[in-house]
């Protein structure tokens, strides 16, 4: 093998690793997500779990992916330990379909229709249609289409490649005369396993073990136990992914490493016994594409055959290896923040979907934070006022969170769904940490009211009473909104928050007449000035919110041209939603 075979060999070993990636790509964005969320719901029954996880994973062609997932959703509390044993028994399945595809491309014939099975001859026709559709397309479904197209083109192509660079192979003596040596099962099987855990994929290395057995120079004696040892390599990327992770989601990634483990020893003593006892003929014959794809497959459904019973087991044996420390339960918010995982940012529709997850718990907590501090201002609790200073501790702790997740999801390839959900979230968690600024603020008002023993007059309660409904209202409708991305509830805020304008100002001059009058204090005054000040604000936010959500599904991004837009004097359906809210909150 000359150096240029080899150089040949090793490019076409880079595109069959760029074309595999590009096709999981391009597969996983078509999904939008949904291949993750049902890998999340339906692995109640185990069953289903495994019938679940060989079907995502043929989908995404890795079942390093899945079982990464997979660590993912057990880290983030989003599915049980128990649940997560069938998923991964069912990807071990599952990425056994690209050695059945690469098999087919040693189907020689000389019936035209036989040929045109043979992926060397239609992927041509996917590379040229790819071409066009990624060129041409605008819309992100034919682009993702276009995608997983030219992925299985590159892929095929590097599998031809690599095959023809290795033909030479099989008249180097060599070459010849090493083969023999892998055929000692320990041996092959550390082979396999440290080509599987450099590659990072079982998948890529039964691919180069396919194109190996084109030379017509490599047996199954020596093919079985390399076969054997990428179950084990497989599991590398999964433990890699958790370090720093939570204890249930190491325990997931153990029983990942167990169950292959414990798998191949199975299959290993039974198959080289067995061998023993009566020779098997297949030991002797030389090794196909095909063959190779059986095999691989028929390994792995054994596998988990004899295992499937004692999946309770493989959970109880992770939990005595990575032991639980006595903890208290988290709060649901902390739960909630668990779901930015950075595993999920492999999958960046499914990192979307979680951070608008996190995003409403977010918008949650702002929201109780300001109705908790409205009611302080007629009811007065210490306990009441502890818990909106929480609240607003937690909410700058989302922001935060979040707001470091998005910054690394925002570079990712994302559709132009995810990439508006993004934006409006990226937007509107400012505003939600200042709602719960203001909240603050108003419980600092009443905790200085019943401090020094202020109190309002019967007639500013019942202005500060309406006031604070309608501020209550935008918030119930802005929030709302928010969480069900319904436009034309936000088409309600902006109309509101004009009525909101217009009673901090009504107050503010009503208060100025009683003062006038003797009938309120200067002291009450600056008070009353701070909280009509603070609700105007949250409104504000709620506008801003409200509008953001608007402008996205527009494409409009000058904020204040929006708003004139809306409040010019011919617009007769915001004069009427203005018209019916300020009869709503009239002051008494």
């Amino acid at each position: 093998m000359s150096f240029f075979d080899l150089l040949t060999m090793m490019g076409g070993l880079a595109l069959f690793l760029y074309g595999m990636s590009m096709m999981g790509d391009g597969l996983t964005k078509a999904s939008g997500g949904r291949l993750e969320t049902i890998l999340g719901k339906l692995t109640n029954n185990p069953v289903k779990a495994i019938l679940v996880g060989a079907g995502v994973t043929a989908m995404v062609q890795s079942s390093s992916a899945t079982t990464v997932m997979v660590v993912g959703f057990v880290n983030s509390g989003i599915m049980k330990l128990e649940q997560a044993v069938g998923i991964i028994m069912g990807a071990n399945i599952g990425t056994t379909i690209t050695a059945w595809i690469l098999a087919t491309a040693g189907i020689n014939s000389d019936a035209f229709l036989v040929q045109m099975l043979n992926p060397t001859s239609f992927s041509p026709i996917l590379a040229i249609v790819g071409a066009m559709l990624l060129m041409f397309s605008h819309k992100d479904r034919q682009k993702n289409i276009a995608t997983i197209m030219l992925g299985f083109a590159i892929l095929m192509f590097g599998m031809d490649t690599m095959s023809s660079a290795v033909k030479p192979l099989a008249e180097q003596p060599e070459f010849t005369s090493i083969l023999p040596r892998f055929s000692n099962p320990i041996l092959g099987m550390l082979v396999g396993l440290a080509m599987c855990a450099i590659l990072q994929s079982s998948s890529v290395s039964i691919g180069i073990l396919q194109s190996l057995s084109m030379t017509g120079a490599i047996g199954f004696n020596t093919v079985i136990p390399m076969i054997l040892g990428t179950n084990i390599g497989a599991c590398v990327p999964t433990l890699l992914s958790s370090i720093g992770a939570r204890k249930n989601a190491k325990r997931a990634a153990l029983i990942h490493l167990y169950f292959n483990i414990i798998g191949t020893a199975i299959i290993l003593i039974a198959f080289y016994v067995l061998n023993a006892v009566k020779p098997l003929s297949i030991m002797e014959q030389t090794a196909s594409p095909l063959g190779i794809a059986v095999i691989h497959t028929l390994f792995k459904v054994i596998i988990t055959i004899c295992l499937f019973p004692f999946s309770k087991g493989l959970v109880k044996l992770a939990s005595l290896t990575v032991r639980e420390d006595p903890v208290s339960e988290a709060a649901p918010e902390d739960r909630a923040l668990s779901l930015l995982d950075a595993r999920f940012l492999e999958t960046p529709s499914y990192a979307v979907e979680q951070s608008r997850a996190v995003a409403m718990v977010m918008a949650g907590l702002a929201e109780e934070s300001m109705n908790v501090a409205m009611n302080l201002l007629e009811n007065y609790s210490e306990e009441a006022a502890q818990r909106v200073k929480h609240l607003e501790e937690k909410v700058d702790v989302f922001e935060d969170q979040l707001g470091s997740y998005l910054v690394k999801l925002s570079p990712r390839v994302l559709s132009e769904k995810d990439s508006h959900t993004l934006s409006t979230i990226l937007h509107c968690i400012g505003d939600f940490e200042r709602i719960s600024d203001h909240a603050l603020n108003i419980m600092e008002c009443a905790q200085e009211m019943h401090d020094k023993e202020l109190e309002f007059s019967e007639k500013a309660k019942k202005e500060l009473l309406v006031f604070r409904r309608a501020v209550h209202d935008i918030l119930n409708i802005t929030m709302l909104s928010f969480r069900e991305d319904n436009l034309e509830m936000a088409r309600q805020v902006e109309p509101l928050e004009e009525v909101i304008d217009g009673l901090g100002l009504d107050i503010k001059q009503r208060h100025i007449k009683r003062l006038r009058k003797g009938k309120c204090t200067i002291e009450l005054g600056f008070v009353l000035t701070d909280i009509t000040t603070n609700f105007e604000r949250v409104s504000d936010h709620c506008s801003n919110i409200a509008v953001c959500l608007l402008q996205v599904s527009e494409d409009e991004f000058d904020t204040h041209a929006y708003i004139d837009g809306l409040k010019t004097g011919d617009n007769m359906d915001f004069r009427g939603k203005v018209m019916a809210y300020g009869e709503r909150y009239q002051l008494p």
